[in-house]
């Protein structure tokens, strides 16, 4: 409706009614806004992120969140209490303790974790990822065991396993693809050592008809990266904001990796290799010119030479891991320039894992030792040289006090060492010295 230009007076009355008229209109505008407006931001807190890998002229990698470049500064996450064991489902524990440990985790600087299978109850994995991504910031990395700890073995060879476990791993992106707090996936853990028969060996009959040793191990190299490759590819089909990474124990088969491997987007290492990483970095870059996670790697905190708890060696044999790390980070002139982070092992200890056969054991924080590892050297002269304690390889203690509903929470001293280097990464540093005061 066109407005008059005759200018006329206009009684307050007047006014007052037809202002009163607008006035619903005016509301319901308002409304309407305020509904939008809300829209907008449930929107944009659900938007996707895209996640990716950056390859620099230098040949250099970083990974990119959003655009911003992101250090994986990340815990490997089983919080197992007391007294029970692996097959617990402390995901749908009332108490919540992923609640208790993200406020742990936060303080720290943690922004990762690893969960190295999800749950069968989607909602109940949906909780977790959200809590720790909503409340602290903190990603979650998610992985697929690809079947190695299946009975008797993990058939490799077999077409109906194969599809069956792929079919399982689309499943789970197609599940969690757009969730804020998924950070990329790892494929396997060490399934590598099954090639070579060290773990869960396994074979086929054309496998078991070749007389050389060392081809049927490039055979079933072959077919399980292969395999890898051809599910990284799907992944990629359904989702293309998240990288795929090959889960491998060492740099043991990379070179066969590289050839039938070529579609993931790094490689998740899983190393022990105590204080220094030696050439890894580099011979990666030489053997499979991707992108490295350290996606577990870590020290144990028990002293099975004097028989007894060492947090010293602990954060000692930390601190220099992470240093290295940081020096071959993208943009370090004397690094490799490949490393994209790396994940402790671990946040907790896990009580259960000296005997898991025997439940009575479970409630023991058992101190005996069952492999050896010469590179973690301080303790290598234990009866057998048996030196590595698998119960004691948190960098938070557990105690059987509760507080909170759950196993009360005490950082040891490599929690509040890597907390400063995250802060102030020095790269040099006099390393004879501080391994000289080590036990001081």
């Amino acid at each position: 409706m066109r407005l008059s230009t005759n200018k006329k007076l206009v009684k307050k009355s007047e006014f007052k009614l037809q202002a009163s008229g607008f006035r619903p209109l005016l509301l319901a505008a308002c409304g309407l806004l305020l509904v939008a407006f809300l829209l907008g931001m449930a929107n944009t807190s659900k938007a996707k992120v895209h996640i990716h890998i950056q390859k620099f002229k230098n040949g250099h990698y970083s990974l990119m969140v959003n655009r911003k470049p992101y250090i994986v500064k990340g815990v490997c996450y089983n919080p197992i209490p007391i007294g029970q064991y692996h097959q617990y489902d402390w995901w749908s524990d009332p108490n919540k303790p992923w609640i208790e440990d993200g406020k742990l985790m936060k303080a720290m600087g943690v922004n990762t974790i690893r969960l190295y299978q999800a749950h069968d109850n989607p909602d109940e994995v949906r909780q977790v990822i959200r809590d720790l991504y909503e409340r602290y910031g903190i990603r979650t990395i998610l992985g697929d065991w690809l079947g190695f700890w299946e009975y008797p073995c993990p058939l490799y060879g077999d077409k109906d396993f194969m599809d069956r476990i792929k079919k399982q791993v689309l499943e789970m992106v197609s599940l969690y693809k757009d969730e804020p707090g998924i950070l990329l996936w790892i494929l396997g853990n060490e399934n590598n050592y099954s090639c070579l028969g060290h773990i869960n060996p396994w074979s086929t009959e054309e496998i078991d008809k070749e007389p050389n040793p060392q081809i049927q191990k490039f055979m079933r190299a072959k077919i399980y990266y292969s395999y890898v490759n051809d599910i990284a590819k799907e992944i990629h089909k359904i989702d293309s904001n998240h990288p795929v990474a090959l889960g491998n124990g060492e740099l043991i088969g990379l070179d066969t990796a590289s050839q039938f491997c070529p579609d993931i987007d790094l490689v998740a290492c899983i190393i022990y290799r105590g204080k220094t990483f030696g050439n890894l970095f580099k011979s990666l870059k030489a053997t499979f010119d991707k992108p490295i996670l350290l996606s577990e790697f870590g020290a144990d905190c028990y002293d099975a030479y004097l028989n007894k708890e060492d947090q010293n060696m602990q954060a000692f044999f930390l601190e220099s891991q992470w240093r290295q790390i940081y020096e071959n980070l993208a943009k370090n002139k004397e690094g490799a320039g490949n490393c994209l982070g790396g994940v402790i092992f671990e946040w907790t200890d896990e009580w259960w894992k000296h005997n898991e056969n025997d439940p009575e054991s479970w409630k023991v924080h058992d101190a005996e030792s069952n492999w050896s590892n010469g590179s973690y050297y301080f303790d290598i002269q234990a009866q057998g040289n048996k030196n590595m304690n698998e119960e004691w390889f948190g960098i938070v203690a557990l105690s059987e006090e509760l507080e909170n509903g759950i196993n009360k929470r005490t950082p040891r001293k490599s929690y509040y060492v890597i907390r400063e280097f995250w802060k102030k990464p020095i790269l040099k540093k006099n390393n004879n010295k501080k391994e000289n005061n080590k036990k001081k």
